[in-house]
């Protein structure tokens, strides 16, 4: 198996099935082709297992968006006080609403924990044009999240099944900010435990387009430094996982925040995807690597006082003072 981008037909070349034989050939004699990455069949199975969850998480959040704009459609604004319409109190007013009871009081009533303190706010978004149209709708729509929600979990079982002679990689995997189990095994399914097939930690992150590419004429960088297309599922457990760990208080999560301030957002998750990527090769390559955390200061305490110094002024002087320094002896 090889990509087929390294051995396109080329301009000006005749196309016939017996010509593009011999070009293969050709390529294949002078190793002008490299070869796919193709992982075992066991991982094989984990990433098809894998992928179609993904699809199914992808599937259930696209029908949860309509079944909030179906309630947006009536004048119900309960995703404007509820973070999550689909916990436990949004679930019982939801079907309150199917079931026929259309009063913002009692429907606002229904809400449970931390929910008890917006009691007003719900009553007013509670207050819109609700109708049967909309309940028959509604119905379907809850009732095909909860067939998903019951699809993904038999999915889950079976990963854990085939995911279960790698115990201890999902283990040391999960030590990562921002990886959990489930990340962690769609991870595996996606670059396997062999990393021979990757000599350095830049191999993974190019190969998973975790590095901007590179375009030079005549002295000049030329487009962007976009990463481009690479593996879909894995770029985005990566990105959700960099977003994870920039919520935390570890060597990553300020990693995260400090090229986010600098470079913006997109940057960042970038930068600390392929720092988890890193971190996931080193621990696959040798059995005996444990993650440790550097911490959230690591950056703080080693850099120098002159530049600590430069770093303070720049600031004061950024909000409009005059800066002069007398050292105290």
């Amino acid at each position: 198996m090889v990509n087929a981008r390294d051995v396109k037909h080329l301009p000006g070349r005749p196309k016939t099935d017996r010509l593009d034989a011999v070009w293969l050939c050709k390529v294949a004699e002078r190793q002008m082709i490299r070869p796919s990455f193709v992982p075992p069949p066991h991982i094989r199975q984990m990433r098809d297992l894998a992928r179609y969850r993904c699809d199914l998480v992808s599937v259930r959040t696209a029908e949860k968006n309509r079944a909030e704009k179906l309630l947006e459609d009536a004048q119900i604004k309960l995703s404007v006080v509820a973070s999550d319409i689909f916990g436990v109190s949004g679930r019982a007013m939801m079907s309150a609403l199917i079931a026929g009871e259309r009063n913002p009081a009692v429907l606002a009533q229904m809400a449970r924990a931390s929910m008890r303190t917006k009691i007003n706010a719900l009553e007013e978004a509670f207050t819109g044009r609700f109708t049967d149209h909309h309940a028959f709708l509604l119905a379907k729509m809850l009732a095909r999240v909860d067939q998903l929600n019951r699809d993904i979990a038999e999915v889950d079982t079976k990963i854990e099944e085939l995911i279960a002679p790698f115990e201890q990689a999902v283990e040391r995997l999960d030590d990562i900010p921002g990886i959990g189990r489930t990340a962690a095994s769609i991870i595996l399914s996606e670059i396997g435990l062999d990393m021979t097939r990757f000599p350095t930690a830049g191999h993974p992150a190019s190969w998973a387009r975790f590095a901007p590419t590179t375009k030079e004429s005549a002295g000049r960088k030329k487009g962007r430094s976009a990463t481009g297309h690479g593996n879909p599922y894995l770029a985005r457990v990566l990105g959700e996982a960099a977003v994870s760990a920039g919520k935390t208080n570890t060597f990553l999560g300020e990693r995260y925040r400090r090229i986010a301030r600098r470079r913006g957002k997109k940057r960042a998750i970038v930068a600390v995807g392929r720092s988890i990527l890193t971190i996931i090769w080193h621990l696959l390559s040798d059995p005996n690597a444990h993650f440790i955390d550097l911490g959230a200061d690591f950056h703080d305490t080693r850099i120098g006082p002159e530049r600590k110094k430069r770093n303070h002024i720049r600031q004061l002087e950024a909000l409009g003072y005059r800066v002069i320094l007398e050292p105290i002896a």
